[in-house]
């Protein structure tokens, strides 16, 4: 994710005082008056073009394809606040456009300038931007403290409502855990994580519930402490429909280049060999010469095409494992293998990536969707379990980077659940 030098001659006060006078802030422009609409606090880092909260802001005001027609918003933007603006800074137009109201502070986001919590519905949208970076190279985005003044508004106030919150949860376990406890000791449905989960799957397959999985894999690509976090998703949520549910992981082991394909080439990983292979027969996206595969997809073919590999060894309490592997192709596909009879399972999560002049990330609408639900209905489609987890392995992981590549042991992430029967991918 690119870093944004925010314009610092335009401050935010300003900016509200001049963009928010005699703009509507109790209903979107599409909103149907015969209805009553639940209401929503947007916060987000920057609005630029193809930020996550340009993404989400425009579905949740304008609407999205679902189902093969325009899906309206199901809910209302009450509220805005925008942390940052940038060199090309759409919030400002995007406000106008769309009638909301911003707001200077979280906390005046959530009450409408009163004294108390005065929406429905928060979303979180904690990505891009210019954040500074810890020495271990995380980028610190706000979405913890942005959290924690939430809590605070609802504490006050007596009533929580729901939250989402974009992508993993902190880059510290402790904020994480704390994040989640918040959550259950205030009572409120709590959604978070990647899109990856949710969008379409070629073929469109589900791991079945309760299989006797013994292994997963994801071959990705991508970044550490950012596209690291789509990949262990891209897994998570297969893996956590094995028989018996999630138990938590014992220790994160990462490395890079040479170091990774020799941890494959042991005689213990066999299986995950095969799984390495499996994915990457799923990808449209494999190193090619002349409009073509340089040779059939094997092992030593793959050890050759790769050689700029980052990889992430998880060992999950009950002895399941999960690899990760971000490479140079630029598709995620996942594979798992049953134990009982070693069978493999594999599909590719479909993530067209947009471009300037075309595509518009629709990958993003079942996500968008699946916070509305949440809002309007207080269903949520998968436990916040699942992103406490797979941000406690992103720490893991870049832990055991910073380590100098040593594995890092991780006693404290007894994160144990079952996931969801119901399918949540987009399938309509």
């Amino acid at each position: 994710m690119e870093r944004i030098v925010t314009d610092m001659n335009i401050s935010r006060r300003a900016f509200v005082a001049t963009t928010s006078a005699g703009l509507l802030c109790l209903q979107a422009p599409f909103a149907r008056a015969s209805q009553p609409r639940k209401r929503i606090a947007f916060l987000g880092t920057e609005v630029r073009t193809h930020s996550h909260a340009q993404h989400f802001l425009d579905r949740h005001a304008m609407g999205y394809t679902w189902g093969g027609r325009w899906q309206m918003p199901r809910f209302d933007i009450a509220s805005v606040y925008i942390d940052q603006f940038p060199e090309g800074d759409l919030a400002k137009s995007r406000i106008e456009k769309y009638k909301l109201q911003a707001y200077p502070t979280v906390a005046e986001s959530l009450t409408l300038g009163t004294s108390k919590l005065a929406v429905d519905g928060v979303v979180i949208i904690g990505e891009h931007g210019d954040y500074p970076n810890n020495e271990k190279g995380q980028k610190r985005y706000p979405r913890y403290d942005w959290f924690k003044e939430i809590v605070k508004v609802f504490e006050a106030s007596g009533r929580s409502v729901p939250v989402f919150n974009d992508k993993h949860l902190s880059t510290q376990w402790n904020e994480c855990v704390e994040m989640v406890a918040d959550s259950k000791r205030l009572g409120f449905p709590f959604l978070a994580g990647s899109s990856l989960p949710v969008t379409w799957r070629l073929p469109s397959v589900d791991m079945p519930f309760g299989t006797p999985l013994q292994e997963s894999v994801c071959v990705c690509y991508g970044n550490v402490d950012s596209y690291d976090f789509h990949g262990l998703e891209t897994a998570q949520c297969m893996s956590e429909r094995r028989a018996g549910g999630e138990t938590g992981i014992s220790s994160v082991h990462a490395l890079k280049g040479a170091r990774v394909w020799e941890t494959l080439a042991a005689s213990d990983r066999e299986a995950t060999q095969r799984l390495v292979i499996a994915a990457l027969n799923r990808s449209h996206h494999l190193p090619v010469e002349g409009g073509y595969p340089t040779g059939p997809v094997t092992f030593e073919w793959a050890r050759r095409a790769l050689p700029d590999i980052t990889g992430y060894f998880i060992e999950h309490r009950d002895g399941f494992r999960t690899s990760m592997l971000m490479t140079s192709i630029r598709d995620f596909n996942y594979a798992g293998l049953r134990k009982d009879n070693g069978e493999i399972f594999s599909c590719q999560m479909y993530l067209p990536m947009p471009s300037q002049s075309s595509t518009t990330a629709d990958f993003f609408n079942p996500l968008a969707r699946h916070i509305e639900t949440m809002v309007v209905e207080g269903k949520l489609p998968y436990p916040i379990e699942r992103t406490l987890l797979t941000s406690g392995m992103v720490i893991g992981g870049v832990e055991s980077l910073y380590r100098d590549q040593t594995r890092f042991e991780t006693p404290d992430m007894k994160v144990v659940y079952t996931g969801p029967k119901e399918s949540s991918f987009w399938n309509v």
